[in-house]
């Protein structure tokens, strides 16, 4: 008995290896991107988010929303948006996915340790947990909006996507819409937004991506389809690819539209990208608590992960475009359209919204709510610097 469920365990995991790496008769069909990227065409029933065990097993996959999102107001108008251009994927030149089946972005040696996000744990000899004085987490450097407060069930922002300078292979910095809930040491947190992350995607690209944890990453949680938990149905958008095109320091803000929510009716996460386009979801049923009811806070922003953030010499990985907010112009990391949505269904800006940078040195916020119609959130820095050396 003992043996035939090792060998059941050893099947799922080398099904779930070749689903990853793209190189069985699964793939029905395989696309060369012009960036080097290749994307595998899966049957959505056959996707590595079933694979997770014991909580997705059997589990149905759920299509659609249980409602129409584009039905809640957000109180803003479209036309006010004329300062934007939309992203779109690299991948998108090469071909298309037909539907009934997701594309995945084929990866390759990649180890388990670079498949989700470094955790916040760091134990010394007595096995007792360090925590950097400065920082919220260790190694995590972040300029963020955030409100709490509330019970939330979604968020919502648009972003200018750039490509920032990332110093170290080991080292990583995003932009992006996260909702969170728990203890500091045993969090749970769902995240999406686009990322320069060579320690994940072995190259300087921006690409979109997603990430979540259900225990502050010590054991759970990994970047886009990586691991057994999102569950994707969208056949346009494939997690982890480049986008483009990509905004430049003078010229136009190219932007992406990321939106988190909970359906209602199954309790599922779902991730909505582009105003339209609903990616997929994360079940409720790979959060224990916490997420799996309401989120306790949502954050808009950036993060640079490096060992050297809150050291000297400091890493000079960049946050946004590398440069300081400066109120006139939308230089750097730049949200606006920030949005919560709670009990009452209705998208909304935030009442209690508070800017915070752990290494004001290094990378600064700007939060600009008064005297305008809507709201904007600048973020961004060089890093090491002469006033963060």
């Amino acid at each position: 008995m003992v043996f035939k469920f090792i060998a059941i365990l050893l099947l799922e995991i080398i099904t779930f290896a070749t689903f990853v790496w793209g190189e069985n008769g699964l793939v029905i069909k395989s696309i060369q991107s012009e960036d080097g990227d290749v994307i595998d065409y899966i049957d959505i029933f056959k996707q590595p988010a079933l694979y997770h065990r014991p909580a997705l097993k059997n589990h149905k996959i759920q299509m659609t929303p249980s409602y129409n999102t584009m039905m809640e107001p957000t109180k803003t108008n479209d036309q006010e948006k004329s300062y934007e251009c939309v992203t779109t994927q690299i991948w998108h030149k090469s071909g298309s996915c037909p539907k009934g089946t997701i594309p995945i972005r084929r990866t390759q040696n990649i180890k388990k340790d670079q498949i989700k996000k470094p955790n916040l744990f760091h134990l010394d000899k007595g096995l007792k947990i360090k925590k950097d004085i400065n920082l919220t987490q260790k190694n995590h450097s972040m300029a963020i909006l955030l409100t709490e407060g509330y019970r939330y069930v979604g968020g919502k922002t648009d972003m200018i996507a750039r490509n920032t300078h990332v110093e170290e292979d080991d080292e990583y910095s995003t932009s992006r819409l996260t909702l969170k809930s728990g203890s500091y040491y045993n969090y749970q947190d769902i995240e999406s937004g686009w990322t320069v992350n060579p320690r994940v995607y072995g190259d300087r690209q921006t690409r979109l991506f997603t990430c979540w944890t259900n225990d502050g990453s010590r054991e759970t949680g990994c970047f886009d389809l990586s691991c057994p938990g999102f569950v994707q149905i969208s056949h346009e958008i494939a997690l982890g690819a480049a986008i483009y095109p990509i905004s430049t320091q003078y010229g136009l803000p190219y932007s992406i539209t990321i939106y988190i929510y909970k359906d209602f009716n199954t309790s599922n996460w779902w991730l909505q990208y582009g105003g339209s386009i609903n990616i997929g979801y994360w079940p409720s049923k790979i959060f224990e608590g916490g997420l799996e009811v309401h989120a306790e806070t949502v954050q808009w922003g950036g993060e640079v992960y490096s060992k050297n953030v809150g050291k000297h010499p400091h890493t000079k990985t960049q946050m946004g475009s590398g440069a300081f907010p400066f109120y006139i112009f939308a230089n750097t990391g730049f949200m606006k359209y920030m949005r919560i949505l709670d009990n009452t269904m209705e998208l909304r800006f935030p009442q209690n919204a508070v800017a915070y940078s752990e290494e004001y040195d290094c990378y600064r916020t700007q939060y600009v709510g008064d005297y305008i119609e809507e709201p904007e959130f600048q973020f961004g820095g060089p890093g090491r610097n002469p006033l963060c050396p």
